[in-house]
């Protein structure tokens, strides 16, 4: 079965008390913005007994959202499978077209950023730096942009990120955020 995407008009429209509204961002992103109401429920999280305690009905409505869209669609399948017998609905373009069309997000700027992008500042900064130290100080410089590139091209093959496991553990990262 299809599932239905809906415009964040519609979303809202349909948000009552026998609607339940997922982010499936992840904690982290739902914990720095999210609609207001809201849970975080993670991809790896979706399984078939992931609502099980809410005792869902076929009269039901739960409405997921992602970043902009493409995962909730990427995951359709999964997303029906996890709430039925509820209905389960899609909102067109995310929370992005959600704060687009003027509806209103809970936002906690104190929460530290996404952990990825945090290893993509870092690895940009390390690679800037490095490049132009090696151009304006000594060529040995040079070695720290590759070295961040091995890492990445290592990351990306394995799965294990040396730079957001080191971040991960910063105090700004705690869990007690």
């Amino acid at each position: 079965m299809p599932i239905e995407t809906v415009s964040p008009a519609e979303a809202y429209a349909r948000y009552d008390r026998h609607t339940m509204m997922i982010d499936i961002r992840g904690e982290e992103a739902w914990r720095r913005e999210h609609i207001t109401g809201s849970r975080a429920v993670s991809p790896e999280h979706l399984t078939s007994d992931a609502f099980s305690h809410a005792n869902l009905q076929a009269t039901d409505t739960v409405i997921f959202h992602c970043q902009r869209g493409v995962r909730t669609e990427h995951l359709s399948s999964q997303l029906v499978a996890a709430v039925y017998p509820a209905r389960a609905v899609v909102i067109a373009g995310g929370i992005e077209a959600w704060k687009a069309a003027g509806y209103a997000v809970k936002k906690d700027r104190h929460q530290p950023l996404p952990l990825m992008r945090q290893v993509q500042i870092c690895a940009g900064a390390l690679t800037l730096v490095g490049t132009m130290a090696g151009a304006c100080i000594h060529p040995a410089f040079y070695g720290i942009p590759a070295f961040v590139g091995a890492g990445l091209i290592f990351a990306g093959t394995t799965g294990w990120c040396g730079m957001a496991r080191l971040l991960a553990a910063m105090p700004w990262n705690s869990a007690t955020h």
